[in-house]
């Protein structure tokens, strides 16, 4: 049998386009019903130890739902569905992979037409 490959999560990815990512223990999951909010504050701590009050934990938020499903998706603002058919400025995304957060930080999530399950998976960023 072959020697594997292991598996090499390095600063310039930072697990982003990596296949294979180490399982996390902080996770969070919702039935977001339609066109109904859910947020989530992220925690104030990492499984990194302690907060150092001179800095803020950041996370890299990975973000899964059904495929067939629009989700929007907004970083310390309120989640939108856009209410038209013409191009306007927003502060939600949708259906992200994934977005660097920090503690403290709130995810909103909304839905326009049906339920959908979403689930956040939070990995802590090493700083320097």
């Amino acid at each position: 049998m072959a020697v594997p490959t292991n598996f090499n999560v390095n600063k310039f990815i930072q697990g982003v386009n990596g296949f294979g990512a180490m399982q996390s223990n902080i996770k969070f999951s919702t039935t977001l019903g339609a066109a109904t909010e859910a947020t989530l504050t992220v925690p104030a701590t990492s499984a990194k130890g302690a907060i150092n009050s001179s800095n803020t934990n950041r996370f890299l938020a990975v973000f899964s739902y059904h495929a067939a499903r629009n989700v929007w998706v907004s970083i310390n603002d309120t989640a939108a569905v856009p209410a038209g058919a013409t191009l306007a400025a927003t502060t939600s995304e949708l259906n992200p992979s994934a977005r660097v957060v920090k503690a403290g930080d709130v995810i909103s999530m909304i839905c326009a037409t049906a339920t959908t399950d979403v689930s956040v998976v939070l990995y802590a960023i090493q700083e320097g």
